[in-house]
């Protein structure tokens, strides 16, 4: 049934440039590399030129049709009055001639359907009708559906593509921002969930209101996202502006957005998104056995001395080939979805995070992360984070809580950021803050040292119900090396540092800082790896489960009580 709908669509795309002189027929032109492309190929590649991957602009309903469940998808408010609030000259014969035109009441459809049997709301604008302007029916049509999915307790999915406010409504237009903010605001307080997927373009008042509030944002590649518009801003301050000014890819460098996302994968994370914020906080099952069968590979590693001292753990933590965060959520989650952004200036490759399923178990991940060589410890900052990272770091926590998932932290850096610029955009206020808010969090939260776990920097992502360390990983005031400079006046005692600081995961452990210690294979690398990752998946289950019956004041009391007692 759903699809008959859609059998008319088809008969003929629409250019993202109205001023492009599309053939009619067989065959369309793209916008990006002029090329005739065969129409039925731009329909089976995702409306994208087969050519050069330039995206064609979705009609509403054909978008509809790509993303949800088969026959699932139920109108709402197809129709509503329309009204001309300025008396704006020939408002109304616009309005009518665009409705003949584009066979759509207004610039929005919002219905509901299934992704993935998981039902949600969902408004997706048409740039059609009136480059989808919000006017008071697009306004109107969006808060309802808000506001319907607040009342269901169901999330929402808003495709946004407009070029702003709707100037013949003038201030009437201007007034559809709050009113869909507000909205956004009752919903997230409900704790239901809202992603906001931009298009190309989504600029002006729309972007300034609604699209820039979701839970997670994402974006198509290359689409152009801002409140003024590049031509605007380039007259107004007489500067060029920068290579892909205000593309999806410069407000992903920026912080703004989550994720880039091609269309022939939209409906594929849309779905593990919602399904990782429906099934919620449930026990998980025990790993499955290894097959007695399974063949052993035997990798050649090099001849490491066993450690004796705290030093030979220093060094061990510190070792080039030592497995990084992202090896251990390649092997302990079943899938990944990282988030970008602290949504306030930038990312931060010190600092990586996002959802993740462990076991059936929806699970937020956040960890720091290191290098394996040059160019790549160049974009991680060596495992240092600057303080967007830990504000992203926060703001992923803080999603997680929300929406009442497991966190899991994996420390691993030398120390926070230092230098001018850290210092200017408040890096010890991110940490404060980091401490501040995980303090109280409801869900439980676990935090792995799994190399080098250096002061406050290591401490913002471990304020956590358990804290366990791998066995010749290290946690400290600072480094030895600091600390000799300190105490002993010469960086060269750090050896002799090492022993008296009690920075072993053995030591920390006697001392009630650390609440496991995980065995490890010298040297730890990537070969190796697999006996630590099976005792971390063991130990985790147990974590898991441990919590699962207690309530969110009960968690946040333990972690309260964990760190009462130093």
């Amino acid at each position: 049934m759903f699809r008959n709908v859609f059998k008319k669509t088809y008969a003929k795309i629409e250019p993202g440039n109205e001023k492009l002189d599309i053939p009619e027929g067989l065959w369309r032109k793209c916008k990006i590399c002029k090329e005739p492309i065969f129409a039925e190929d731009v329909k089976a590649n995702y409306y994208t030129c087969p050519k050069c991957g330039g995206y064609f602009r979705v009609h509403a309903y054909r978008r509809i049709e790509m993303l949800v469940d088969d026959a699932s998808f139920i109108e709402w408010n197809k129709t509503m009055p329309v009204s001309n609030p300025l008396d704006f000259p020939n408002y109304e014969l616009k309005l009518e001639e665009e409705r003949v035109k584009t066979k759509l009441n207004e610039a929005v459809v919002t219905g509901e359907a299934t992704i993935g049997n998981v039902r949600t709301a969902i408004a997706v604008c048409d740039a059609r009708f009136m480059m989808s302007s919000m006017g008071h029916v697009v306004g109107e049509k969006i808060t309802a559906a808000i506001e319907k999915a607040t009342q269901e307790k169901i999330p929402i999915i808003i495709y946004s593509c407009s070029g702003g406010a709707r100037m013949q409504e003038g201030m009437i237009s201007l007034m559809q921002m709050a009113k869909t903010s507000a909205a956004l605001k009752k919903h997230h307080e409900a704790g239901q969930l809202f992603i906001s997927f931009l298009t190309d373009p989504t600029m002006g008042g729309v972007s300034a209101s609604f699209a820039m509030l979701g839970d997670i944002i994402l974006a198509e590649p290359k689409a152009l996202i801002g409140f003024a518009g590049p031509r605007v801003i380039a007259q107004t301050i007489g500067t060029k502006l920068p290579e892909g000014f205000q593309s999806a890819e410069f407000l992903l460098e920026h912080g703004f957005i989550d994720a880039i996302v091609e269309r022939a994968d939209q409906r594929g994370v849309l779905k593990k998104i919602l399904r990782a914020h429906t099934c919620g906080f449930k026990k998980v099952k025990k790993m499955e056995e290894v097959d007695d069968n399974t063949k052993i590979v035997d990798h050649k590693q090099p001849k490491v001395k066993q450690p004796k001292s705290a030093w030979d753990s220093v060094v061990l933590s510190r070792r080039a080939d030592r497995p990084t965060a992202k090896d251990y959520i390649d092997k302990l989650f079943g899938f990944f979805m990282e988030l970008h952004g602290d949504r306030l200036s930038g990312d931060d490759g010190a600092i990586i995070g996002g959802i993740a399923n462990y076991n059936g178990k929806p699970v937020m991940v956040v960890a720091q992360q290191k290098g394996k060589n040059l160019k790549e410890n160049k974009i991680r900052n060596f495992g240092m984070p600057n303080p967007c990272g830990y504000r992203k770091a926060l703001r992923l926590m803080k999603h997680a809580n929300d929406f009442n998932m497991p966190i899991i932290c994996f420390v691993d850096t030398p120390g926070a950021f230092c230098g001018i610029e850290a210092e200017e955009k408040g890096q010890a206020e991110a940490i404060a803050r980091a401490l501040f808010e995980m303090s109280d969090m409801r869900v439980p939260i676990l935090s792995v040292v799994i190399g080098e776990g250096g002061s406050g920097g290591a401490l913002a992502l471990a304020v956590a119900n358990e804290v366990w360390m791998l066995e010749h990983s290290i946690y400290s005031i600072l480094s030895p090396e600091g600390f000799a400079s300190i105490l002993y006046k010469d960086a060269k005692k750090n050896k002799e540092a090492a022993e008296v600081m009690k920075i072993t995961a053995k030591e920390l452990k006697e001392l009630g800082v650390v609440d496991r210690v995980i065995k490890e294979n010298i040297p730890l690398t990537i070969d190796t790896i697999d006996d630590v990752v099976d005792e971390l998946s063991s130990n985790m289950d147990d974590f898991f489960e441990k919590n699962a019956a207690k309530s969110g004041e009960e968690i946040a009391k333990d972690r309260y009580n964990r760190f009462r007692k130093f």
